[in-house]
């Protein structure tokens, strides 16, 4: 059974279901397998959070009209959450908790029978306190209910045709936060700002990490001796949005890079950046 087959069959048990969906290749490949077995019996539903980035929302509606399937936008608000304004190391949980609750009540309005997440085998190595959210929910997870990896996931995708089959993995914006540092909407705004303009220099797959007055970039190590090489245009880009300090980070881009400086730092967010361990400073 190829992989394919085995993630339609993980679907085809249900007689309706929702897709938490946000554009990328693991949600885009649940959402567009769904539609393949269920057709109008399915619904993919995406979220304009405060900490999804207009790039990242505008891409997920492209993706799902690529697919052709029926997409709704709702709008959550965990930032209204004191728990997850707050930032612990569980932030997680409470943003996916706020949204399978919003999710359950479409379910609920409608009558849909489940809701899917996008949840392959590869996460479960990470620190995922969404995973814990999704259990609570009664939410389901096709891909890791087929065994399937990244690797695999990606390949299932550019078989569908999805465009996104090869797009780097994205977080929203509050995990460039260090834990202990408030969640605000200033800051969100600040990093996607940030971001957006290195990527307007060529970058993809970048982070910027927010540091109170330092923003911290994080580049795929591929592309490290370009940024060195650009480093007045980065710095330029960082002054420009609103931070005082402008770093690279030589280590490159890390998923969840600031977890280790969390647990070493406690609520401080800036209590990682040790003298012994200096930042290059752009500028």
């Amino acid at each position: 059974m190829t992989p394919l087959d085995r993630l339609l069959q993980a679907i085809a048990d249900v007689p309706s279901a929702i897709v938490a969906y946000s554009g990328g290749v693991d949600s885009a490949t649940v959402a567009a397998a769904a539609w393949r077995v269920l057709g109008d019996r399915m619904l993919a539903v995406v979220s304009a959070s405060e900490s999804v980035s207009s790039a990242e929302f505008d891409n997920a509606r492209r993706v799902a009209s690529e697919i052709g399937m029926p997409l709704r936008v709702i709008e959550t608000r965990e930032i209204e959450d004191p728990d997850y304004v707050r930032n612990d190391s569980d932030r997680c949980f409470y943003c996916k908790s706020t949204l399978y609750r919003d999710l359950a009540s479409v379910s609920d309005e409608m009558g849909f029978a489940a809701i899917f997440n996008g949840t392959n085998v590869d996460d479960l190595g990470d620190h995922r306190p969404g995973l814990e959210a999704a259990r609570r929910a009664g939410v389901r997870s096709p891909l890791l209910e087929a065994g399937l990896g990244k690797a695999e996931v990606r390949d299932i995708a550019r078989e569908l045709g999805i465009s996104a089959w090869d797009r780097p993995a994205t977080a929203c914006l509050a995990s460039r936060l260090p834990f202990g540092m408030a969640v605000t909407r200033e800051r969100l705004r600040q990093v996607e700002r940030a971001e957006r303009l290195v990527a307007e220099l060529g970058f993809a797959g970048h982070r910027v990490r927010h540091h109170g007055d330092i923003g911290r970039l994080e580049v795929p190590e591929g592309f490290i001796d370009r940024a060195i090489s650009m480093r007045s245009h980065i710095s330029e880009c960082l002054h420009e949005a609103g931070f005082r300090f402008a770093a690279l980070d030589l280590d490159g881009y890390r998923q969840g890079s600031l977890n280790p400086v969390s647990a070493a730092a406690g609520a401080d967010p800036v209590a990682g950046l040790e003298p012994a361990h200096p930042l290059p400073t752009l500028g």
